[in-house]
């Protein structure tokens, strides 16, 4: 595989889509010129206008000092102002406003040290990142500013360091994965010299709260037709030694017949088969397999990994835990990655479809048959929709149809009945109790009537008292 994917046509950046800058941006910039303080955007949002996209946020930058900006509009914020930034507050967004600067040393790779405030907007550009990040546009003058070359580096496909690549990545550990990030957004190619300053800075790139590590990845799996090119790319640079040294472990990794890639080939492509809408499974794609390499066994020149879907789930516990994932999305991923084995066969009976969608959960069936279609295509083998998860889904959807119980809370009944009926008090006697009458209308749906499962209950336990038996 080749990390050096390049766009399949070229994407221009028309100024005439300049455009299409809100009405209440410009006002921002308006307002500092009617006090006669000179402001652009700048940045990103001025690169995806003109590409002809929305932008996500609209940064300004103006010679007027903070506290000139904070008179200058009723609601603010003091977002970052050790670094010169005022949020202004609008009704249709907020937008950062950050004064003409020069950066001092940058002691924690990510922030400045200190800052001095610069006179031009040249001063300021020239301690961006990238040449088509350092592009600055006044919309009420008309004047586009782009001295690093930041349009013909877009539009010939390159993602290039303003001035000195080490520099520029020794101030800011996070910016070489915002290389790789923008690299395999655009699928553009890296320039020589700003690639080959990566591992020169991995001590940088190491001083990066994990927070921010984790962020830029998610920006990379929900951006990124294919993932596969940033996460190559990072290998390539020993990036991924350093986030995600679980993955590399399956590289080389030799596979059965069923498969056409290593362990670290399929876990990519299979990333990159799973949507891009939704960058947790994708995440899930990412990382099923990596308990392969740990489980790998060779029995009579067949290759087993038994149960690695398990040995996954523990390893990406632990990279979820290191990146500092909520709570809730780690349990969410952990729980498709543990079941992302299932199988289907047409003999299943409706009891077998309900204790499956029991089993894996009504509302994570969608991405887990997300994260299963991303593996089959992940392979390199398979070809066209599974047909026998096209019949699952019917079954399953007709199941749901006819409102049939999964769950406890499906059941005519509820604890308190069962403590009614058994004179039981609150405890772990009643869920055992309601799990029985699960499994009794799981095989029977007929049985989930009020009557029918009190009776159930004097079945099972007779007139005494179910904590008796």
């Amino acid at each position: 595989m080749s990390a050096k994917t390049r766009k399949t046509a070229p994407r221009r950046l028309r100024r005439e889509n300049l455009d299409r800058i809100p009405p209440e941006v410009r006002e921002v910039v308006a307002q500092l010129a009617a006090a006669g303080k000179r402001a652009y955007l700048v940045g990103g949002c001025v690169r995806d206008l003109m590409l002809g996209g929305e932008a996500e946020d609209y940064d300004v930058a103006t010679e007027a000092r903070p506290e000139e900006v904070q008179k200058l509009f009723r609601r603010t914020a003091p977002t970052g102002l050790k670094h010169g930034t005022i949020t202004v507050l609008g009704k249709a967004g907020n937008y950062e406003v950050t004064t003409f600067r020069r950066d001092g040393k940058y002691g924690d790779a990510r922030h400045p040290d200190e800052v001095t405030y610069a006179e031009t907007i040249a001063e300021d550009v020239s301690r961006r990142d990238f040449t088509f990040n350092a592009l600055a546009y006044d919309p009420l003058t008309d004047e586009f500013i782009d001295l690093y070359g930041g349009v013909e580096d877009f539009e010939a496909g390159i993602v290039r360091a303003v001035g000195e690549a080490r520099e520029r990545f020794h101030e800011d550990g996070l910016r070489p994965l915002r290389a790789i990030r923008f690299a395999a957004r655009f699928e553009f190619e890296i320039e020589e010299a700003t690639r080959e300053a990566i591992p020169d800075v991995l001590d940088r790139v190491r001083m990066v709260a994990a927070e921010r590590v984790r962020d830029e990845l998610n920006k990379m799996l929900a951006t990124a037709a294919k993932p596969s090119v940033g996460f190559e790319l990072m290998r390539e640079t020993g990036l991924l030694e350093l986030y995600l040294p679980e993955l590399l472990e399956g590289y080389a990794v030799t596979q059965n017949e069923f498969h056409a890639y290593d362990v670290y080939l399929h876990s990519l492509y299979s990333c990159d088969a799973a949507p891009q809408s939704k960058p947790l499974v994708r995440w899930g794609a990412l990382l099923h397999d990596i308990g392969k390499p740990r489980t790998r066994v060779v029995r009579e020149g067949r290759v087993t990994f038994y149960n690695h879907q398990a040995v996954s789930r523990r390893m990406a516990r632990r990279i979820m835990e290191r990146l500092r994932f909520s709570r809730k999305d780690r349990e969410h991923l952990l729980h498709l990655i543990y079941h992302h084995m299932f199988g289907y066969t047409p003999n299943w009976t409706d009891a077998a479809v309900r204790r499956f969608i029991r089993k894996v959960g009504r509302d994570n069936i969608a991405d887990l048959f997300d994260l299963r279609i991303a593996d089959w295509f992940g392979n390199g083998t398979n070809y066209g929709f599974p047909g026998y998860l096209r019949a699952l889904e019917r079954r399953i959807n007709e199941a749901i149809a006819r409102e049939e119980a999964f769950t406890e809370k499906d059941l005519a009944i509820d604890g308190h009945d069962v403590m009614a009926a058994l004179d039981l008090k609150p405890g772990r006697k009643v869920g055992e109790t309601l799990g029985y009458l699960l499994e009794r209308v799981l095989e029977d749906q007929s049985l989930n009537e009020r009557d029918k499962l009190l009776a159930l209950l004097r079945e099972r336990f007779g007139t005494r008292p179910a904590a008796e038996k």
